[in-house]
């Protein structure tokens, strides 16, 4: 991440001070207070402050915001492919006016640094609905073969309401990964944000308002998920419903499903990834650099995260001593202050829970580097980038997903144990492959079960490809044209002459 002069010249705190924060819910094209008996005060892990009173929502607003959506989709898949590109594109141009604002209630609500949000998050958020608007009036349907005396035509068509719920690490851009395709293709949306993070999705919505997206198409019910999330699972007036968060709950989803309507799913679950370096890795440094913002970017709230670090043995000490220099660009510092390194973690209580994980290394193994807690602005959920050594293959460490930066280091003699190591896992959803050997590439690339590989760069995705799982990690895809499969069903219409 690279700083630039128009952010460090903005005075982010002084904007922050001056923000105004509506926390109340948005169903069918307004504000609403839900009919829940409590607010929840969001709180800002970089400081403490009390960002806004949010909108405790009860299965009754989860009622009227479903009814709302079902009201609102014969109309808008009626549109037309072309009608829905174009209100798409005219959220995005209001989406990229208010992009600073958004990218402020992001860092406060989340505690990403302001450069991240600015420069990443927002723009790529921006990028992800324009990228969907355009592929809107691109898809085709089929006229596959029959017999003489018929002509048959297969066509996608949008499922209807659709459910999203998304969590917190990144809570703009993961909303629109839901919405943008479903939006696209036809289909209405009530979206439940996750509870510590819900204000930059709640703003969008005014903005689809105002931007002219009709009233009912895109409807956000806050609160828990034990309440909103259950009555969105549960109801049987959703079509379809998407989400990113834990194995834990996709299995309740799954429950829910079966118990209501069988609604489509598609589920992001979580990831432990793994990041293969071999002794013929042509750049050792770049792939440090790389190593650290693969396990350390974002505070480690990544859920395909390379925190599974597996380093041939004849260079695996030249390698730690590279990456602890390379984590140094992770280092917490303030999130207004337009710097680069990480921010907060998503609450001290979070925090802790990682810290947990940390003493554990230290216990059980040793701390490589980093695993100091700081504090900032009164706030105690700033972690350092932290490396854990000595310890099992077969510890927790790297089989459970901390969601925090902190990473573990592992030696290998073979390429089997590499891919072995790297597949002792019950997730599946990416891995990096360091290696100059193309053939090697290939064939690690094959043998690892996992829904991305990036070989020689870590995680690496796009608009134009599918993010998504194997194993507990979850099936269905977000991202590239694969993403409408979530969203639509296939239809034949076979027509008879004779």
């Amino acid at each position: 991440m690279n700083s630039t002069p128009t952010t460090i010249s903005t005075d982010w705190h002084g904007r922050a001070d001056a923000l105004a924060i509506d926390g109340r819910a948005f169903i069918d094209g307004r504000r609403v207070t839900g009919s829940g008996r409590l607010s929840r005060a969001t709180i800002s892990p970089i400081d403490g402050r009390v960002l806004a009173e949010l909108a405790t929502c009860a299965p009754a607003d989860v009622d009227r915001a479903v009814s709302a959506a079902r009201r609102a989709f014969p109309s808008w898949s009626r549109k037309g492919a072309a009608g829905r590109k174009d209100a798409l594109l005219a959220l995005a141009a209001l989406m990229e006016r208010h992009s600073d604002e958004l990218a402020l209630l992001e860092t406060l609500d989340s505690g990403k640094p302001i450069l991240q949000t600015t420069t990443v998050d927002v723009p790529g958020a921006i990028a992800t609905l324009r990228w969907y608007a355009e592929a809107a009036d691109k898809q085709s349907g089929e006229l596959p073969a029959v017999p003489p005396g018929a002509t048959a035509l297969v066509t996608r068509e949008p499922l209807g309401v659709v459910a999203g719920i998304v969590p917190w690490n990144f809570p703009l851009e993961i909303a629109v990964w839901k919405l943008a395709p479903a939006l696209a293709a036809g289909n209405t949306m009530v979206l439940k944000p996750a509870e510590q993070t819900s204000l930059s999705v709640l703003r969008l919505a005014e903005l689809a308002t105002e931007s002219g997206l009709p009233d009912g198409v895109l409807n956000i019910v806050t609160g828990t998920g034990r309440q909103v999330g259950a009555a969105l699972a549960n109801h049987m007036d959703v079509d379809a419903l998407a989400f990113t968060g834990s194995t834990a709950v996709s299995r309740t989803l799954l429950e829910a499903s079966g118990r209501s309507n069988l609604k489509r799913l598609s589920l992001e679950a979580g990831g432990k990834s793994s990041n293969i370096i071999f002794v013929d890795t042509a750049d050792l440094e770049a792939a440090a650099a790389k190593a650290a913002f693969g396990a350390f970017y974002n505070q480690g709230q990544v859920c395909s995260a390379n925190s599974r670090i597996l380093v041939q043995r004849a260079v695996h000490d030249e390698f730690s001593a590279l990456l602890a220099g390379a984590a140094a660009a992770y280092s917490p510092a303030h999130p207004l202050a337009g710097l680069e390194g990480n921010g907060a973690l998503i609450s001290s209580a979070h925090t802790d829970g990682v810290e947990g994980w940390i003493a554990r290394g230290r216990a059980e193994g040793k701390v490589l580097f980093g695993g100091a807690r700081r504090d900032i602005s009164g706030s105690d959920a700033y972690l350092e980038p932290t490396l854990l050594g000595g310890l099992p293959a077969d510890h927790d460490v790297h089989r459970e997903e901390i969601f925090g930066p902190v990473a573990v280091l592992h030696p290998f003699d073979t390429e089997e144990e590499a891919v072995a190591l790297a597949n002792a896992t019950d997730y599946g959803l990416a891995a990096s492959v360091w290696t100059s050997d193309l053939s090697r590439a290939h064939r690690v690339a094959g043998d690892l079960l996992a829904g991305t590989v990036s070989v020689n760069t870590v995680d690496a995705l796009g608009n134009t490809t599918p993010f998504g799982g194997f194993k507990q990690s979850g099936f269905g895809r977000d991202l590239s044209l694969h993403a409408f499969d979530n969203y639509t069903a296939l239809k034949t219409t076979w027509i008879q002459f004779g």
